[in-house]
């Protein structure tokens, strides 16, 4: 047996040398082409995917017309993968559940039975349990297939043919929108309300309107959940004019009155696609959480209809600002992006705008109509022929009888004798006896002259584009009709709001503060005494422990510690425990190392700075965003070495503009803030330079003011600093007279 080696070495033919990143390029671009024409894009005509326009035909051929029964869901997926769409049976079925769902597609094509899935998300039942047949859009779609209004193909095994395109009496790709993400590129159409599409064609067929006028007609999009949309009209002319974009749209929702001056929301229309348990599960998870302290309780008492309970913690909250947050923080609103990409001629992929997209649908519906005009009319003079043969039997019945009687081929025999066409005669001899009696001369003619009108007016029709848009037109005007907002199915859904005057405000200011004053004794124990403007002397300490820190702040301020290691901690003020007692170890609430100490203790605000710096002279300067920690470990900002420590870290006032350090070997240094880099951590710079010392304190001042520090019990402040100012990393001089003998600034 030859191996395949040899197969190829004995066929030096057979082997074509190509580079693999030509051939790649070339394989991909050809399953690229192929995903966008044949699977994600709509066609602009008709607006359907070809799994879409498979599923109606292989419905149609089973003939489930709108007023007749439906069949097994199993049997129309069956026929559309064994003769149309050769795919998974479940990607078939759920794209027939989602042409049925009210929920998904604004004017549904597949009318439903039984459970075909809810807007909580939940899935529809298998398919051997559900039915289905079309809806009257579907068949309006689908209204011309017998009378050559569209071209067809063989189907992948060439066993029988498909539509390439449907005939679209139903502006589709707009009515019901469409999405879908191909190779490259994608598209992702909103639903419209097909009485103001009627509208904007029938403006396009009178005259020549603009995108802004067509707006004024079609306002915006029409989402089957309805909803409101909130978008500018700037925006939206500008979305539909570039074909890309996207409009908020937001929950339809009022305030219900309760007893006793008590309210509450009800959410009666969700946005699009937003799946309804989800959503509840969401505003819980941000009630849980904290993040709407305004909000006490979601409910969904949902039955056929929408209705979702919003429940606040205080009839004093405005109902409005509430669901602004709630807007902001959970699918109440999303934004619907636009990207009208579509297939023209079902071959080239183009982002329309909604103009190009409506005459696009005209120009088919043009096609189309001449089509069917021009199959008309070769049916129509067909039947006049067969009829003027017709009358020249009716006239010579007994003589046509007698031939065909006694001749053994009769057909050229009256040809010849009646001056008759093949047509004619094949008529005649088709005819069976009993048709004999209806031959009476006045029903011929009625019905020839008929036909002969009927003729005339295809064959002006044909010759006048005129005539064919005053067609069209009364075709438009008919479909306007049947989906009028009047009716149930035309109303429009999504209503149209205006953008929200309401100041969007943080969610911090929604929630009550109250005073309280931070205390950690020089043990490290901490609590959080109610009020501020306390007297430290009345906080009571365990034996041999005494204040530390004292420091204003609200329950919704976050606190920041700077410990010897070099981390930072963050803390809420609302987690400190209460001020009866002495508190909590401080190390319970954070994970600093036992023998590690607070250096510091600051109210976090994003805005602010610090200096910090270890006793082995070297520091930066680090923005207060930078030093929030996450976890209970803290967040390392000063790398600090073994044997080495973080000993201060000082918050930078916005005037400051110099930096003073003094030593353990008592020598005092000022320099330029400037001097200092700014980090997000790291071991900075040195600050000063020792010679058998370590650096005590530093603080940042404002030289015009002087430099503070602690004189016995009251604060002094040098201005003179000629003395001591000198670069970053000297040595520095003695201090001014009256300077802490623990060399600490104190301030």
């Amino acid at each position: 047996m030859a191996k395949k080696n040899d197969t190829i070495r004995d066929n030096p033919g057979n082997i074509v040398e190509q580079a693999l990143t030509e051939i790649l390029s070339q394989r991909y671009l050809a399953y690229a082409m192929s995903t966008i024409t044949s699977r994600s894009l709509p066609d602009v005509r008709d607006g359907l995917k070809p799994v879409h326009r498979r599923l109606l035909y292989a419905m149609q051929q089973l003939n489930l017309k709108a007023h007749l029964g439906p069949k097994k869901s199993a049997r129309v997926v069956g026929d559309v993968i064994g003769k149309y769409h050769p795919h998974g049976d479940q990607s078939v079925y759920d794209a027939l559940v989602r042409l049925a769902q009210d929920f998904a597609v604004r004017y549904p094509l597949v009318d439903g039975q039984g459970n075909f899935g809810n807007i909580d998300g939940d899935n529809a039942a298998a398919m051997r349990y559900t039915e289905a047949r079309l809806t009257v859009v579907a068949e309006l779609l689908m209204d011309g297939l017998d009378d050559d209004a569209v071209d067809f193909r063989p189907t992948y095994d060439g066993e029988q043919s498909e539509p390439i395109v449907m005939p679209a009496g139903f502006p589709n790709l707009l009515a019901n929108g469409s999405s879908g993400i191909a190779v490259g590129m994608a598209t992702n159409i909103p639903p419209h309300n097909v009485a103001e599409l009627c509208e904007a064609m029938e403006a396009m067929i009178d005259g020549d309107p603009s995108i802004a006028d067509i707006i004024k007609m079609v306002p915006g999009p029409d989402f089957p959940t309805g909803g409101t949309l909130v978008e500018d009209r700037a925006t939206i002319i500008d979305a539909y004019t570039k074909g890309r974009g996207s409009f908020r749209l937001r929950a339809k929702w009022e305030t219900e009155e309760l007893k006793g001056g008590a309210w509450q929301i009800v959410v009666t229309q969700m946005p699009y696609q937003v799946q309804k348990a989800k959503l509840v599960e969401d505003i819980a998870n941000l009630i849980t959480n904290k993040k709407i302290s305004t909000l006490d309780d979601v409910r969904d008492e949902s039955a056929e209809d929408v209705r979702l309970v919003l429940v606040p913690k205080s009839r004093n909250i405005e109902a409005a600002l509430l669901m602004e947050q709630l807007f902001r923080s959970s699918d109440l609103e999303i934004r619907f992006g636009l990207n009208m990409n579509v297939l023209e001629g079902g071959r080239t992929p183009r982002v329309l705008n909604i103009k190009e997209a409506l005459q696009s649908f005209l120009n088919h519906r043009q096609e189309v109509l001449v089509r069917r005009s021009k199959n008309r009319l070769g049916i129509v003079e067909n039947r006049i022929e067969i009829l003027a043969g017709y009358l020249i039997t009716y006239l010579n019945l007994d003589k046509v009888i007698k031939i065909i009687r006694t001749e053994d081929e009769p057909k050229p025999v009256l040809m010849k004798a009646f001056k008759l066409t093949e047509v004619q005669a094949d008529a005649i001899l088709n005819m069976r006896l009993r048709s004999l009696r209806k031959l009476e001369e006045m029903e011929l003619k009625t019905e020839n002259t008929k036909l002969l009108e009927e003729k005339s007016e295809l064959e002006a029709l044909l010759g006048s584009e005129r005539r064919q848009w005053t067609v069209i037109k009364k075709q438009i005007q008919a479909l306007g009709k049947q989906f009028s907002k009047d009716t149930a199915l035309g109303a429009r859904r999504t209503k149209m709001g205006k953008p929200s005057q309401i100041q969007i405000v943080s969610e911090e200011q929604f929630i009550e503060k109250e005073p309280v004053t931070l205390v950690c004794s020089t043990q490290g124990w901490i609590r959080a005494m109610k009020g501020h403007d306390l007297n430290p002397n009345d906080f009571k300490h365990k034996e041999g422990d005494e204040n530390r820190f004292v420091i204003p702040c609200q329950t919704t301020d976050k606190i920041v510690i700077f410990a010897s290691n070099g981390r930072s901690y963050t803390l809420g003020a609302d987690k400190l425990p209460s001020g009866r007692g002495f508190g909590e170890p401080v190390r319970l609430m954070i994970d600093m190392p036992a023998h590690d100490d607070i250096i510091s203790i600051y109210i976090y605000n994003e805005k602010d700075r610090y200096l910090i710096a270890g006793d082995d002279g070297r520091g930066f300067v680090v923005k207060a965003p930078d030093t929030m920690a996450q976890t209970k470990n803290g967040k390392i900002i000063l790398n600090v070495d073994e044997g080495h420590s973080a000993v201060v870290t000082w918050k930078i006032k916005p005037t400051d503009d110099h930096v003073a350090v003094v030593g353990s070997n008592r020598k005092l240094l000022v320099f330029p803030l400037a001097d200092v880099p700014e980090m997000g951590r790291g071991k900075g710079v040195a600050l000063q330079k020792y010679n058998g010392g370590k650096l005590s304190d530093a603080i940042t001042f404002n030289m015009k003011e002087g430099m503070p520090f602690t004189e016995g019990r009251s604060t002094a402040r040098t201005h003179n600093m000629k003395l001591w100012s000198a670069a970053r990393a000297s040595q520095g001089k003695t201090p001014p007279e009256g300077f802490r003998s623990d060399n600490k600034f104190k301030v």
